[in-house]
């Protein structure tokens, strides 16, 4: 059974130091009581605690990791239900689906599209993480082959799908150093695919037919000594298989249900031939509460949304996108190229530097660290005032790189003008638009 609030302080080292985040080791143990923090946040917990407090300090909904290397994707690990309450801890990964009956040229085209179809939006890389390779054919040999130029493509994780014991090993010995995920262990199989995990070291996927034998599977696996565990309900209906994931979430978060404390994998590949239908159930899935989401093919306009929408949810509310502090080079600038200045609030960056390259005029932005603050928000923390721009300006190096001295600041700062001048007695201080949408006729009108 879990520990309580009252038990888990007790066995807390009760300094009330705050270096958790959370004010006083009772509001602590209260919030790892409900599965609201980690154990990991309290530094100075004696390890006799952390064994003792190894089950109430786990996420209601374990971590479970797909791959090895740079390539593992973690999901699952998830504390709430609603991202505001605190944040969503690890975004789902995305599959494109390979049946080994597919012909040669069509299982090349779609390793190439797994691999390929990378986006760059606010300083990140956005990209489809898994190929998912399915044993349509029964053919052990066949799939180990196919599973075999899936692991050859490299950089992504994989998962094996067959409710063949036979055909699972098989592809097991293309690529078992990869630890792939395991699809799926049913009633008919499950001693045979829990064997095959446990030899293998890897996760593995609960297929079942609706939620009660879902937990009948998963506390089988449990007993076997299994804990990197997949759930798939069954169910292939959009509002079923909706139903389904919140009603997991739920009983884990809320109930405390351990038979449903694992994350999930989603088909929207089996619920529609429509491709639009397709991505549309697929950021469903994505907001609630996949935590794999298998396509029957990847299109950009389609894929594209879909990594943007999980960026968005899947970023801490409570920590905004950051830009690295420093000069960048926007359109190759030259000795007598423009300098302006801005935060680092990722969407500030891109939004100045995408003006910027609109402009064709070739030009230097300084970025200053502002812990994510947009200009406004900064100047209000005084995180972009005088006293903090320009120390930044004299050490970040612009000064050798360029002949004139004229700064650009951003309209919205335009009262530091004067304490920059005071700070900066060799630079003329010039205050750019308060609107990115006139920063290219600003810098056209440029003269050094």
């Amino acid at each position: 059974m879990p520990l309580t609030g009252i038990e888990i302080f007790k066995l807390l080292p009760k300094t009330n130091c705050g270096e958790c985040g959370v004010p006083t080791c009772l509001a602590f143990a209260m919030s790892l009581a409900s599965g609201k923090v980690e154990l990991a946040a309290c530094p100075h917990v004696s390890e006799e605690a952390k064994e003792k407090l190894a089950e109430a300090s786990a996420p209601p909904i374990l971590p479970v990791t797909i791959g090895t290397g740079e390539s593992a994707l973690k999901i699952g690990g998830e504390t709430v239900m609603f991202r505001h309450e605190k944040r969503f801890e690890n975004p789902p990964g995305i599959a494109i689906l390979i049946k080994d009956t597919m012909d040669e040229a069509e299982i090349k085209a779609r390793l190439e599209k797994a691999s390929q179809f990378q986006y760059e939006r606010v300083g990140l890389t956005l990209r489809p993480e898994l190929v998912a390779v399915k044993g349509e054919s029964g053919d052990p040999a066949k799939f180990e082959g196919v599973v075999g130029q899936a692991k050859q493509k490299g950089g992504l994780s994989l998962i094996l799908m067959s409710d063949n014991p036979d055909v699972l090993a098989a592809g097991l010995k293309a690529c078992a150093s990869e630890k792939p995920l395991l699809y799926a262990a049913t009633r008919d199989n499950i001693d045979r695919v829990a064997e095959l995990a446990k030899e293998n070291s890897c996760p593995v996927a609960v297929k079942a037919a609706g939620l009660e034998e879902l937990a009948e599977l998963t506390t089988k696996l449990t007993q076997a000594g299994l804990k990197n565990i997949v759930l798939d309900s069954g169910a292939r209906t959009t509002r079923q298989a909706f139903e389904d994931q919140v009603i997991i979430r739920s009983a884990a978060l809320n109930k405390k249900f351990r038979p449903f404390g694992f994350p999930t994998i989603t088909f929207p590949c089996e619920m529609t031939d429509d491709p639009m239908k397709e991505a549309v159930i697929a950021s469903m899935f994505i907001a609630k509460y996949g935590g794999i989401i298998v396509l029957s093919d990847f299109r950009g306009e389609s894929l594209f949304p879909l990594l943007v929408e999980r960026m968005n949810i899947f970023t801490d509310p409570q920590r905004p996108l950051a830009t690295s502090e420093g000069i960048y080079e926007i359109g190759g600038p030259t000795e007598n190229s423009p300098v302006l200045i801005t935060t680092n609030f990722s969407l500030t960056y891109f939004l100045v530097s995408g003006y910027l390259e609109t402009s064709r005029v070739p030009s230097w932005l300084l970025v200053k660290d502002t812990e994510g603050l947009s200009v406004m928000t900064a100047w209000a923390a005084g995180k972009f005032s005088a006293d903090v721009i320009a120390p930044f300006v004299k050490k970040c190096g612009i000064e050798s790189k360029i002949k004139h001295r004229k700064l650009v600041i951003p309209g919205y700062a335009a009262v530091e003008s004067g304490g920059l001048e005071e700070e900066l007695p060799d630079w003329q201080i010039l205050i750019g638009p308060r609107e990115g949408a006139h920063i290219p006729a600003y810098v056209k009108a440029w003269t050094p």
